[in-house]
């Protein structure tokens, strides 16, 4: 019997974009949609490593440094609590490294990152059939039912900007 090797977190690196960026195709297919994710490498490298980031990521690696699951995540607010907390974004390991704690590493570790900076929340949404449901349930996440997430993209997002004039329109 093959024991799997606990992966190793760390922050994901310049070198780790290709990897991520195949993942995240991965899971758009995992999620009958990936018609819908038009990632590229470029795209990931310049909102992980350009003069500004604002999205943040973790890969979880096997025993020869290459990635079998990422988190990408970035901070979000709470105006109620007065204080930061992280909105994990995607989270997604490899089919063949399930079951070797990838996936809760991956959480533990921005877990601990809320933890040592003071941050209230971990946050994320998932599709209501994915059975990473019981495996959330089972770390003591709970989910939100109270909350409705809504979005606005594509047309609507450009006819609703277009409502602003001229003179209200902040400058870039």
């Amino acid at each position: 019997m093959t024991v799997a090797v606990p992966p190793t977190i760390r922050p994901a690196r310049p070198a780790d974009v290709p990897a991520v960026v195949a993942m995240v195709h991965e899971l758009a297919e995992y999620e009958r949609a990936p018609e819908q994710c038009r990632l590229t490498a470029e795209q990931l490298h310049a909102a992980l490593f350009g003069p500004a980031p604002a999205l943040f990521g973790h890969v979880a690696v096997d025993d020869r440094d290459s990635p079998v699951g990422f988190a990408l995540w970035f901070l979000n607010f709470s105006t109620w609590a007065g204080a930061h907390g992280i909105h994990l974004e995607d989270l997604y390991v490899r089919p063949a490294a399930r079951g070797t704690g990838a996936g809760k590493l991956l959480l533990a570790t921005l877990a601990d990152i809320c933890v040592r900076r003071g941050y209230h929340r971990l946050e994320w949404s998932m599709l209501d059939w994915n059975p990473a449901a019981g495996f959330y349930a089972a770390i003591g996440a709970e989910q939100l039912t109270e909350w409705i997430p809504y979005r606005l993209d594509g047309a609507a997002l450009v006819g609703l900007a277009a409502q602003v004039t001229a003179p209200t329109r902040p400058a870039r």
